[in-house]
């Protein structure tokens, strides 16, 4: 697998009349990163760049439980809510291509992991503590966040996770920089991947 690092409402949104890039994937790109990355800023702004339907997969989740994130977590579980990501992403990803912003935690799952390798392009959203911190603290609707110290939860966070945020086929950092401008050294990065021209695998479907 060939990776590279650059520097660089839930429904689907309405397609603009014209890509501003000549760039087209042919496969889901896929955001992924630690709550605060960017995720969903980043990602609506590459899908109406690129002519392309935007999801968030929490809000999916959302619409299909009948209850928020939080409620989730709060009466049925991490565990129930992961079961029902993990199906709502393999569904989402047998779409044809569009922008697809996950959870942090989506991208720790090794089935969710294999999936997004089969069928989509995924990109890591990096940023570092203090660039998250500033922006989780513009909500309040972390479940993650709501026992304990944020800075020490994200600390935690950051070492279990960034190993395996690293898997993915693209790295972006995410800082304080305009948004615009992180969108377009994803573009620029997705067109130097060739997994981004690649078909999603199919199972074998003609």
């Amino acid at each position: 697998m060939q990776r590279s690092t650059a520097k660089v409402q839930t429904r689907a949104k309405a397609r603009s009349e014209a890509p501003a890039t000549a760039f087209v994937p042919n496969r889901t790109i896929v955001l992924v990163g630690l709550m605060g990355a960017g995720k969903t800023n980043i990602g609506r702004r590459l899908a109406a760049r690129l002519n392309l339907p935007f999801f968030d997969s929490d809000c999916e989740i959302e619409a299909a439980a009948g209850e928020t994130v939080e409620e989730i977590f709060r009466n049925r579980g991490e565990a129930v809510f992961r079961d029902g990501e993990r199906r709502v992403i393999a569904r989402l990803l047998a779409q044809p291509a569009h922008v697809l912003a996950t959870g942090g935690g989506a991208f720790m799952d090794p089935v969710t992991r294999a999936e997004i390798a089969r069928r989509g392009v995924s990109v890591w959203l990096r940023a570092d503590i203090d660039t998250l911190l500033t922006r989780v603290a513009r909500r309040s609707n972390r479940p993650l966040l709501k026992h304990g110290n944020p800075r020490a939860v994200l600390a935690e966070l950051i070492e279990r996770r960034y190993p395996i945020y690293a898997e993915a086929d693209i790295t972006v950092d995410s800082g304080d920089g305009a948004a615009d401008q992180t969108a377009s050294r994803t573009i620029a990065a997705l067109a130097a991947c060739p997994r981004a021209l690649l078909p999603p695998e199919t199972d074998g479907e003609p």
